[in-house]
């Protein structure tokens, strides 16, 4: 039985709060220092998730995951101090998230607000140019004809169309916020509010002032504008939709903590925007990251620089006697060097203990599994006998089985450092889920035994509610050959390089088919 230490969660969430303030103030001395140096000037702006897809970043949600770790063997009484102390630094951390969300809320309902009074501007002007006559002067309008009667139906169907175009393309649930305004959006924005305005100078000047007779005429306007309002909606999908297509540049995203790689295939995008398109990717494509495999390197690294100490045995006394002293202390450096070059040994002797552990307890578990599998599908034929009152469900069933392999899971994920990707009622969950669906052994485990993207798991262990986009370049500008950016995340960033996709040319070589042809001549050869 492996023994584990318990430990406060008050402790444990005051330090990290106390450590990662002290490591924003180091970082805001570094970014002032460089700032007032001035010899690399570096842009940092913010992109911030959807609000009504919380993120987990904060340091108070790691530290309520050390108060369940201990769920497979004890259950444990968690005081109100761990759970509701704060400290200075944690208030002024929360009273700033509190001032830059409603900031971003208030932008995102003002840029609503235009698009929708844009909108009701562009769909109210044709039909304010077809009633305007009849409530002016009616009386001096000539009579409408069958042509004219026609184009009604015409701007009728043609502002349908418009309609349903517009909000399949713009009124689409907003995936990020992002820090710069979309160029291409508000170029069209523009447009189509000096086309809107051209057309009612126009009307103003020619119609309204003259009060002009024919109203066929009139129509016929109220048509061209919607004609022309079409042809601009043709022409945002182009620039927003089809001009991203086609792969342009290839880019590389390296999580700078364990140097996880993936390449992308971007279209001409600007910077922010291959930045959401590379967020979204990274929570479908990187695995969870997990903070716990990399205390082990420090930690031996740690071990190994205490293990080499130099003295300063340089002091005050004649030259020879100092000459001595250096050879000596060369002599010791070079010794506590060659004792380092066989610390690899140990390093090997580590990592075959530790994969042999793990094969011990992931044995284990598979069998823990298999039996608890077992035991349901005895529970399952019983049930099928008794009344329909009787019969468990899936969560019952998952709570009754749950306790023969919870030992077994835990230990597994405490030895892989996994402990704090799941949680006891998220494993119930996932294993009322796999009864539900009547899935094997093997699928239940897969979610603990392969660690998954990030998106396997809950929106409570997610990595970050707000990431920081770094770049050199304005982020509002377009990708090119050898761009660097960087996307900041509390524990980890994201460092993206660009490279273009090379231009491939393909040449065609004409084969004879006569060139396939072969003579096969046999010689025979008879015995005399």
């Amino acid at each position: 039985m492996d023994t584990e230490s318990t430990y406060s969660g008050y402790s444990y969430y005051s330090g990290r709060s106390r450590g990662s303030h002290r490591h924003g103030e180091r970082s805001r001395d570094h970014h002032k220092s460089r700032s007032k140096d001035g010899s690399r000037s570096e842009k940092s702006v913010t992109i911030n998730a959807p609000p009504a897809e919380p993120l987990l970043g904060d340091s108070s949600v790691l530290g309520e995951e050390v108060q369940d770790d201990n769920w497979g063997e004890t259950t444990t009484a968690v005081t109100g101090t761990s759970e509701h102390s704060l400290s200075q630094e944690d208030i002024v951390r929360i009273t700033k998230d509190l001032e830059d969300s409603v900031g971003l809320d208030c932008r995102r309902y003002f840029t609503l607000t235009l698009a929708v009074v844009l909108g009701l501007l562009v769909f109210l002007t044709p039909l304010a140019f077809l009633v305007l006559p009849h409530l002016l002067w009616p009386d001096k309008l000539l009579v409408c004809g069958t042509a004219c009667e026609g184009l009604f139906i015409s701007v009728a169907f043609k502002l349908l169309i418009l309609l349903l175009a517009v909000w399949a393309l713009f009124f689409r649930a907003p995936r990020a916020g992002l820090p710069r305004v979309f160029v291409f959006r508000a170029l069209l924005a523009v447009l189509v509010l000096l086309f809107v305005v051209s057309y009612w100078l126009f009307y103003g000047v020619r119609i309204l002032d003259s009060q002009d007779e024919n109203y066929q005429g009139i129509v016929q306007y109220a048509v061209s504008l919607v004609d022309a309002l079409l042809f601009i909606h043709y022409l945002a999908i182009v620039l927003l939709e089809l001009r991203q297509l086609q792969p342009a540049f290839s880019v590389s995203v390296t999580r700078s903590t364990d140097g996880e790689t993936r390449q992308y295939n971007l279209g001409q995008l600007s910077i922010q925007r291959a930045a959401l398109a590379i967020m979204e990717n990274y929570y479908r494509d990187f695995s969870v990251h997990n903070p716990a495999l990399l205390t082990a390197s420090k930690s031996r690294a740690a071990k190994h620089l205490a293990g080499l100490k130099v003295y300063n045995v340089d002091g005050p006394g004649n030259n020879a006697a100092t000459g001595l002293a250096h050879s000596q202390s060369r002599a010791m450096i070079a010794a506590a060097a060659r004792r380092r070059d066989t610390n690899h040994n140990e390093l090997y002797y580590e990592e075959a203990e530790h994969e042999r552990r793990v094969r011990k307890r992931k044995a284990r578990l598979v069998v823990a599994v298999e039996e608890a599998f077992t035991h349901i599908k005895r529970m399952q034929e019983e049930e099928q006998k008794k009344a329909p009152g009787d019969v468990m469900d899936p969560r019952e069933a998952a709570q009754a089985i749950f306790p023969s392999m919870a030992r077994s899971l835990q230990k597994y994920l405490r030895t892989t450092r996994q402990q704090h990707c799941h949680s006891m009622e998220s494993i119930q969950q996932h294993l009322a889920f796999c009864i539900t669906n009547n899935m094997t052994p093997k699928a239940f485990l897969e979610s603990y035994l392969t660690p998954g993207p990030t998106l396997q798991y809950g929106r409570e262990r997610w990595l970050a509610r707000q990431w920081t986009l770094v770049s050199e370049a304005s982020v509002t500008s377009g990708l090119k050959e050898g761009a660097i950016f960087l996307l900041k995340c509390i524990d980890f960033s994201l460092v993206v390089t660009v490279k273009r996709i090379p231009y491939i040319q393909l040449s065609e070589e004409f084969i004879d088919p006569k060139s396939h042809k072969f003579v096969l001549r046999l010689q025979s050869e008879t015995s005399v």
